[in-house]
């Protein structure tokens, strides 16, 4: 009889309210995809403008340094196209991080949810 699961990180995870940790090979394809989707919506404009928040998305070593780039990201697209744009913009961003990261962190949000508006 077996003590331990196999998968024994992964109940772990699950039982701190993350979901199933994904791969090391599907966040580093996930984490691209978003950092290409996150610097094409700065484009090259953006890029010369905001050389730091390039950088920062350029180097992010973790999905939650994606995620908090956000902010900096839904600012310099506000200055350009206006925050209605940008906001939508974000919000497709966002999306892309489903599944990567814990729950709570994902789930918080200053809006009410589409179809409470």
């Amino acid at each position: 009889m077996r003590w331990f699961k196999p998968n024994l990180k992964s109940s772990i995870y699950a039982l701190l309210g993350h979901g199933p940790a994904a791969s090391a090979i599907e966040m580093d394809t996930a984490m691209d995809q978003i950092r290409r989707a996150m610097l094409g919506l700065l484009g090259s404009d953006g890029i010369e403008r905001h050389p730091l928040l390039a950088r920062r998305l350029r180097y992010a070593t973790d999905i939650q340094g994606l995620w908090y780039a956000r902010n900096d990201l839904m600012a310099a697209l506000a200055a350009v196209h206006g925050e209605l744009k940008a906001r939508q913009a974000v919000e497709e961003v966002t999306l892309l991080f489903r599944g990567l990261l814990p729950e709570g962190l994902y789930g918080r949000s200053s809006r009410p949810p589409a179809g409470d508006r």
